[in-house]
């Protein structure tokens, strides 16, 4: 999970439902697309140029490896599909490869990593190694590389193009609780959203300001905690929406209409500035659909604007 340092965001709650303004969503998407980079992967080629836009992967197929699909996490995987399909126009083909990720081919791929046990750090390290190979990422070869997180997610740029890796846990059990189902479909969801729009993590210290996003998330220190144990996920899913928000779809919206080059530029800012009340209109639209109801967060996918 990515890290930004976060600008603080005023909104005002009431009766349970969320008010904000024009100017508290823009200041949201600056925070959340409008990042530099910072940091790179230690001995990572720096001559490799970066392109950032929340389109790169329109169409790209999402590979499956490792554990084959829970029932659960198939069903996030399917819905997600379609909510891409139809943010974005295009649809996302998806298959399971098997147990390496070679087998998922050379082509504009995705790769999802599932397990459920011990985190998978051998086939995490041959993955990065593949990619590396494919689309000459400039890394060193055999270096090992560690899950740090139930769930993470990394894009590598190289000169013959990037590469996206995401790996999740998943359901151990055939029928999981519903603590269990509500964290794995909250993890998975997060990487998901996150990768397919380029959008980072804000941190927001103040939770009692209400979620507007699946990008928001509250610091929590949960180092001693096992990831299966019933308080890890408890506290991982009090953190941050369990779903996507009604700004999460505005944004999908936004990143597949902006005509800016990358999605980091400001000009993507001024694009939603100018076309604020028809991606509002569009994403309405998109959170009246009952096919997409199971992603969302309850508490947070309905706003009521209130003029500048």
């Amino acid at each position: 999970m990515r890290y930004l340092l976060l600008q603080i965001i005023l909104l005002v709650a009431f009766a349970g439902t969320l008010h904000a303004d024009k100017r508290d969503y823009i200041e949201l998407a600056q925070q959340g697309w409008g990042y530099e980079l910072r940091s790179t992967m230690l001995g990572r080629d720096m001559a490799i140029p970066v392109h950032i836009n929340g389109r790169d992967l329109v169409g790209a197929a999402l590979c499956l490896v490792g554990e084959r699909p829970h029932p659960q996490t198939l069903a996030v995987l399917n819905t997600f599909r379609e909510l891409l399909k139809h943010s974005f126009g295009h649809p996302t083909p998806m298959r399971y490869a098997g147990l390496s990720a070679r087998d998922c081919g050379t082509g504009r791929t995705v790769i999802l990593r599932l397990y459920s046990g011990y985190p998978p750090n051998r086939d995490l390290s041959a993955d990065i190694d593949w990619l590396s190979e494919v689309h000459q990422l400039g890394l060193p070869q055999g270096r090992a590389y560690l899950v740090t997180s139930p769930a993470m997610a990394q894009t590598f740029f190289g000169r013959r193009g990037q590469g996206t890796h995401i790996v999740v846990k998943q359901p151990a059990h055939d029928r999981p609780g519903k603590l269990e189902k509500d964290f794995h479909k909250s993890i998975l969801l997060e990487e998901l959203f996150q990768s397919f729009t380029f959008g980072m993590d804000i941190l927001l210290y103040d939770k009692s300001t209400g979620f507007l996003s699946k990008l928001q998330e509250t610091p929590v220190n949960l180092q001693r905690l096992p990831w299966s144990s019933h308080e890890f996920m408890r506290a991982l899913l009090n953190s941050n929406p369990s779903g996507l928000c009604a700004f999460d779809i505005f944004m999908m919206h936004a990143v597949a209409q902006s005509p800016a080059d990358q999605t980091i530029d400001p000009g993507f800012i001024d694009y939603i500035d100018r076309q604020y009340d028809h991606l509002w209109a569009q994403a309405d639209e998109t959170l009246a659909d009952p096919q997409f109801a199971a992603l969302f967060d309850e508490g947070c996918s309905t706003s009521v604007l209130v003029p500048r």
